[in-house]
C-alpha cells in the first residue's frame, strides 16, 4: 500500500525558510512524478511544484518561482520542497502527491501536472504558517 508522509512544516516569520520532506513507501519511487500542492484555510487545493521521475524536469506555480525549489532523492524515496523568503500568503497545509508516469518534460504538458486529479496518491499534509 502506497504511503506518503510529509514532514517539516511549522511556524516561521515572513522572510524565513522551511524545508518540507515527503517520504514514500509501498511504491517504486523512481517510476513516479512527484508533486507538491497546498491548501490555504477555506480554499481549494492548488499546485505548487512538480518534479519528473529522474529529477531532470521541474515545474512551478508562478507564485513560488524563484523562492521554492523542488528536488528528489530516489535512493531515499524522498521528495523535498525548499521554501525560502516565505510570505504570509504561503500559509497553508502542504501535500505531496505521486503520479505513475513516464520520465517526461513537465513543461510540455504543464497544465496536466498542475491538476490535482492527475495524482493518484496523496499524503496527509503538513501545516505551514507564516507570520507577518
Amino acid at each position: 500500500q502506497v504511503q506518503l508522509v510529509e514532514s517539516g512544516g511549522g511556524l516561521v516569520q515572513t522572510g524565513g525558510s522551511l524545508r518540507l520532506s515527503c517520504a514514500a513507501s509501498g511504491l517504486t519511487f523512481s517510476l513516479y512524478t512527484m508533486g507538491w500542492f497546498r491548501q490555504p484555510p477555506g480554499l481549494a487545493r492548488v499546485f505548487v511544484a512538480a518534479i519528473s521521475r529522474s529529477g531532470g524536469s521541474t515545474l512551478y506555480a508562478d507564485s513560488v518561482k524563484g523562492r521554492f525549489t523542488i528536488s528528489r532523492d530516489n535512493s531515499k524515496n524522498t521528495v523535498y520542497l525548499q521554501m525560502n523568503n516565505l510570505r504570509p500568503e504561503d500559509t497553508a497545509d502542504y501535500y505531496c502527491a505521486a503520479d505513475r508516469d513516464d520520465d517526461r518534460d513537465l513543461q510540455y504538458e504543464s497544465s496536466r501536472y498542475q491538476a490535482p486529479n492527475r495524482y493518484d496518491n496523496w499524503g496527509q499534509g503538513t501545516q505551514v504558517t507564516v507570520s507577518s
